[in-house]
């Protein structure tokens, strides 16, 4: 499937570029797969930024050209996305991302309702590898090297606070940028992303989705002594399941 219409550009300068990447797209290869990512897009629209960044060697020994690519979201996740476009400005925004001065909002829809106490908090739970291959998980149950992981929270809606039936809108907001960060610290306080395959595989979609319920909203920073905020606008599915949500 190609996605070439549906990836909007939300803000284009000389140095960089930030889009709205569609659900179900992938960033890049990962040598398992030869389905369109937003990779090849961006090889086809900007052949310039080919050299741009980090090259990636697949265990078959394959190229995997990441161009531009600073940061990622999950094939699943739709979203604000920056890429740069030269390597100077790659280098700032990769160590903009790794000093932790990127503010990033992203949207959710989550199993369970939450009481009136627990409506805004915190998740600062280690994160670390699963015994189960491409998974996380937290402290205690993490193996291998943990990683400190912080995500703020706060629920917009909810149909009600029955952890069984009901459903909430969540704003996040990760000061860190772990793999699987959101999905795995909501499923460690019992509130799985909705129809997430992999850390709520049992649970049956709902409210609509038929993909991961995660949407990044909104990305912030400062380069080059200028502030920049941008917006990706909800996408369909979202806007659906919010006005579904108020009528539960």
């Amino acid at each position: 499937m190609q996605f070439k219409s549906d990836i909007k550009i939300i803000f284009a300068n000389n140095d960089f570029l930030v889009i709205n990447k569609p659900a179900g797209l992938m960033v890049h290869g990962d040598g398992k797969s030869d389905e369109y990512t937003l990779a090849d897009w961006l090889l086809v629209n900007y052949p310039e930024i080919k050299d741009i960044g980090e090259t990636w060697q697949d265990p078959k020994g394959n190229t995997i050209y990441r161009p531009g690519i600073v940061h990622r979201l999950d094939k699943d996740t739709s979203g604000v996305l920056v890429i740069a476009k030269n390597q100077e400005t790659y280098l700032k925004l990769k160590e903009l991302f790794m000093s932790r001065k990127v503010q990033k909002e992203y949207r959710a829809f989550v199993y369970g309702g939450f009481k009136e106490d627990k409506k805004e908090g915190a998740v600062e739970k280690k994160i670390g590898r699963s015994k189960n291959f491409g998974k996380f998980e937290v402290e205690p149950f993490a193996r291998g090297t943990l990683r400190e992981a912080v995500t703020y929270y706060k629920v917009l809606k909810q149909s009600g606070e029955d952890q069984n039936s009901d459903f909430a809108y969540l704003a996040l907001f990760p000061k860190t940028g772990r793999t699987h960060q959101l999905r795995v610290h909501l499923k460690s306080i019992h509130h799985p992303i909705i129809c997430d395959k992999l850390y709520a595989p049992k649970k049956k979609c709902a409210l609509g989705f038929s993909r991961l319920a995660l949407h990044a909203y909104k990305i912030s920073f400062e380069l080059d002594g200028k502030d920049f905020k941008f917006e990706a606008g909800l996408p369909r599915d979202f806007k659906h399941s919010i006005d579904t949500i108020n009528t539960i």
